[in-house]
């Protein structure tokens, strides 16, 4: 388990982003969804390692 909340919080953000792009925007389109997915996830990551770490 994280030690860091800000970690926690880091993540909650990931998830709402993602669940929120897939409703909004690409119901019915599974490889579109998947690749805009697998995107954002990058993104958070490379702005976790980048400025959060």
């Amino acid at each position: 388990m994280p030690r860091n909340p800000h970690v926690v919080l880091y993540v909650l953000v990931l998830i709402a982003v993602v669940v929120s792009v897939d409703l909004l925007f690409f119901k019915n389109r599974f490889w579109e969804r998947l690749i805009v997915n697998i995107g954002i996830v990058l993104v958070f990551a490379a702005f976790y390692l980048r400025f959060l770490k």
